[in-house]
């Protein structure tokens, strides 16, 4: 008969004892005696949830899309410039502004200095191109209407007035576009109130074939709120795949015979720049005519024309 050593005997005592504690304690631990508890903000679901299928939501969308024709648009506009790398932020005064817009590409933004009235500056775009003129300067900027892969220094030289029409409204599908949906539930907290929200959503995927490749490139992804199924937001990619612009709609409200949001914030997170638009009054599908986007006929004859090619010219003289 072999013996095992002492030490060994005390190791396997000690063990032992081990275990048997821990066996004693394990009801005490799942009893909750030792567990400190605290209680946590329970986030409130929404009094209505509704239901849609992706066909559906496509359908809701490409109708508010094609009963759309026109747009006019009393605003108040702020920008928010971040400068990341130095650690600040530059806020500009609002101004006052109307915007207009038809289809399929027509825009004019025109914004007035508060309170005086004075044009402070004026944008329009036939979808192609565009002109950006500042009267206090006697300026103005003349280029292509689509995004540059060019970026200058100067944020407001790189927006363009296809960012713009896209976030004032929701377009639908093009041909060739295609989608799918997932559903998701985001957790908000409402400072007013100071609690929590939960927020079901769908998310609606818009994908395109890559030219002779059997890739997909995503498009725009439109998140709509299940208590109402109205987009709140919209993310747009370029043609690389990376994320140019974030609108977010809130406070939706009833103009006329159609809901609008009446918050509109724009967000450029290459540029760094914010936008946010808060809409006093809104006209759908009143008459607008050709003339109502072009104003060059009113600007200076000696106003200096930059265009984006680095050419300097004079009113007229181009």
């Amino acid at each position: 008969m072999t013996l095992a050593p002492p030490a060994r005997l005390g190791q396997a005592r000690r063990l032992t004892r081990r275990i048997a504690v821990a066996a004693l304690g394990l009801p005490i631990l799942l009893s909750g005696c030792l567990v400190t508890r605290r209680k946590l903000p329970v986030p409130k679901a929404p009094v209505i949830t509704l239901y849609a299928t992706p066909d559906e939501l496509v359908k809701r969308l490409n109708d508010r899309w094609s009963a759309l024709q026109t747009l006019n648009a009393t605003v108040e506009m702020k920008a928010t410039v971040t400068h990341q790398q130095k650690g600040e932020s530059s806020e500009y005064p609002s101004i006052r502004g109307i915007i207009l817009l038809k289809k399929p590409s027509m825009l004019r933004v025109y914004g007035r200095v508060p309170v005086v009235g004075t044009r402070l500056l004026d944008m329009s775009s036939d979808g192609k191109d565009f002109t950006l003129w500042i009267p206090s300067k006697n300026e103005a900027i003349e280029g292509p209407a689509t995004e540059s892969q060019t970026k200058s220094t100067n944020q407001f030289e790189n927006l363009r007035p296809g960012f713009f029409f896209d976030s004032l409204v929701v377009r639908g599908l093009d041909p060739g576009d295609e989608y799918y949906v997932t559903a998701d539930t985001d957790t908000i907290e409402d400072a007013s109130k100071k609690h929590l929200l939960l927020v079901p959503e769908y998310l609606l995927n818009i994908v395109r074939r890559k030219p002779g490749s059997e890739g997909l490139s995503p498009v725009r992804v439109i998140h709509f709120r299940r208590e109402d199924l109205l987009p709140h937001q919209q993310d747009l990619y370029d043609d690389q795949g990376n994320l140019r612009t974030q609108v977010f709609y809130s406070g939706y409200t009833t103009y006329g015979e159609n809901r609008y949001p009446s918050t509109i914030t724009i967000k450029r997170p290459v540029e760094e720049l914010q936008i946010t638009l808060t809409l006093e009054k809104v006209t759908e599908n009143a008459p607008l005519k050709d003339e109502d986007f072009q104003f060059k006929a009113q600007m200076p004859a000696d106003t200096k024309i930059h265009h984006l090619n680095g050419q300097t010219a004079e009113n007229g003289s181009h």
